[in-house]
């Protein structure tokens, strides 16, 4: 079940589209470089995971033609599986070295696409993979957004700034704090309906936001915390995103900790 936006950006990796090539590193580069790291460790150096993770963004494009729907694999599951192709092709190719002959190219095991294809997947990989795409959906909002609107946001949300500190820090009164804190959640709340369904082959992974403490309400819309009034649901709303983004964050920086060896 792949969404309008899904097959759009699809069809821009397939044009050479250089924006949406980045966009795609941007978002899943650190996640992939992490996951070879793991799976690697011992037997592949910084150099090889750097080189092994732009291999599997660019056989993304490639696999998209051979991608059954009806199968039930997730975006996640196929991002991981090729990484997985990646790295063992990598790591035969050098042992084929080794013993002094070449060796072909595998063929890509395509038993991935099933929904419940033992690719490696786990708990952690998952929820780095919806992590990356908050933090996506939260670039895209500073890009969009007046400078001073998004510096407040970032204060009082993901820095953890109580209104008082935020307004004498920026020189503005508490309610136009409050006013600039509400105009970017509302552009969040849209850019990460985006994001998920740009980066969703699959129902599930359309529902994460609900499965990570959101939900769009039925009636507005917008992506809020379920159960709630809509003060209490900003609050939540924004403590749930301040948590991810600082995950997000330690993922990032482990990544560049491993870039630097």
């Amino acid at each position: 079940m792949l969404t309008n936006m899904t097959t759009s950006f699809i069809a821009r990796l397939r044009a050479n589209d250089e924006a949406a090539w980045f966009e795609l590193w941007e978002t899943f580069g650190p996640v992939i470089r992490i996951q070879l790291s793991k799976w690697g460790r011992g037997r592949i150096g910084v150099e090889t995971v750097r080189d092994l993770s732009q291999e599997t963004l660019a056989a993304l494009s490639n696999s998209i033609e051979r991608y059954d729907p009806a199968r039930g694999a997730r975006f996640s599951t196929w991002l991981l599986a090729i990484a997985k192709h990646v790295l063992g092709d990598e790591i035969d190719r050098r042992m084929a070295l080794k013993r002094g002959g070449g060796k072909a190219n595998a063929s890509f095991d395509e038993t991935w696409m099933k929904a419940d294809a033992a690719t490696g997947v786990d708990d952690a990989y998952e929820a780095s993979v919806f992590r990356a795409k908050v933090a996506a959906a939260i670039r895209m909002v500073e890009r969009e957004t007046d400078f001073t609107d998004f510096t407040i946001y970032r204060m009082r949300v993901l820095d953890g700034q109580s209104g008082k500190e935020v307004a004498l820090a920026i020189a503005v009164s508490e309610p136009t704090v409050s006013r600039k804190l509400a105009k970017v959640r509302e552009l969040l709340r849209i850019k990460l309906r985006e994001v998920i369904s740009t980066y969703s082959f699959t129902k599930e992974e359309l529902d994460e936001a609900d499965r990570n403490g959101l939900v769009e309400d039925p009636n507005t819309g917008v992506v809020e915390p379920a159960g709630a009034s809509t003060k209490t649901a900003d609050v939540m709303f924004d403590d749930a995103i301040g948590e991810i983004y600082h995950r997000q964050m330690e993922l990032r920086a482990e990544d560049e900790r491993n870039l630097l060896g």
